[in-house]
């Protein structure tokens, strides 16, 4: 399987440690997941996405650009390939105009429900699926059930996009599931605004607060919900990841079905694909240590 890791702060922050320095960084996950790499950052709003088919950790682009990556908004990914070959065109993350995401997991009859699987794409948008994986085909299911609420060129608001994210899902698992054929659906998208994830199946943790910010005496951002879980709702970063990453962040794991984001303004939004989801700070226990 594939492994994760999305960042969204209200400023811009240097991902490198995350990517490349700590002991479980991405780029050491990529000794077990060898079969390519991708990392999306956004500049004045502007996506810039980067893949390649080959093992991150030994691949000296992904080194100089984890060194160089400074953005309010970045997601990365790693690949085991379980569903297409290795190839560039089914590197993580896929992108759409503003819209990037990455998946974690697999649709293990993929190869028979494919066509009915691409059916639920907007045609419009079909056209578009590049490469021959799983992963693709539910980025564009995305976009598609996104697309119901207005043009993809909008601002969509986090009820949006953490909707969009459950039908997607909902419609993967309707389609492909037979039996204890069970499709592992984790998957995180982003616009540079709001950043989304679904647990899926495979593993995912947060962290919106760190146990003391080594940047509390010179940042000018600095607030209660920095170094403790937020009372108000609102917080000023969001880390998702599929391994608890080492150093100050404080991480929690996210329940198997459990649906988290952050909108533009850097509220936090929770919920499961049994409920609708939720604005904090109804659902702050969410947001507790474990």
């Amino acid at each position: 399987m594939c492994r994760l890791f999305g960042f969204r702060s209200v400023i811009p922050s240097q991902v490198h440690r995350s990517l490349l320095a700590y002991e479980n960084a991405l780029g050491i996950q990529s000794n077990k997941h060898p079969d390519g790499w991708g990392v999306a950052y956004y500049v004045d709003g502007a996506p810039h996405v980067t893949r390649s088919p080959l093992t991150a950790l030994g691949d000296a682009l992904f080194h100089r650009l984890s060194g160089v990556v400074a953005s309010n908004t970045v997601l990365a990914h790693v690949r085991q390939a379980t569903q297409g070959s290795n190839s560039v065109l089914n590197c993580h993350p896929f992108q759409y105009g503003r819209w990037v995401g990455a998946h974690n997991g697999d649709i293990p009859n993929f190869a028979a429900k494919r066509e009915e699987l691409r059916s639920a794409v907007t045609p419009s948008l079909a056209r578009f699926i590049l490469g021959d994986t799983d992963s693709e085909v539910l980025f564009f299911i995305f976009l598609s059930r996104l697309s119901k609420f207005g043009p993809l060129s909008r601002q969509a608001s986090i009820e949006e996009v953490t909707c969009a994210l459950v039908e997607t899902v909902e419609i993967a698992r309707e389609i492909c599931d037979e039996g204890e054929a069970r499709s592992l659906l984790t998957f995180m998208v982003t616009d540079g605004q709001t950043l989304a994830a679904v647990q899926g199946g495979k593993g995912l943790y947060y962290s919106t607060y760190k146990k003391l910010c080594a940047d509390r005496g010179r940042c000018a951002s600095l607030s209660a919900e920095c170094e403790a879980p937020t009372s108000t709702g609102f917080v000023n970063h969001l880390i998702i990841s599929s391994e608890q990453l080492s150093g100050e962040n404080v991480w929690s794991p996210l329940e198997e079905d459990e649906v988290l984001g952050v909108d533009s303004r850097m509220r936090v939004f929770s919920g499961s694909l049994r409920e609708k989801p939720k604005p904090l700070p109804e659902r702050l226990p969410l947001l507790s240590v474990v």
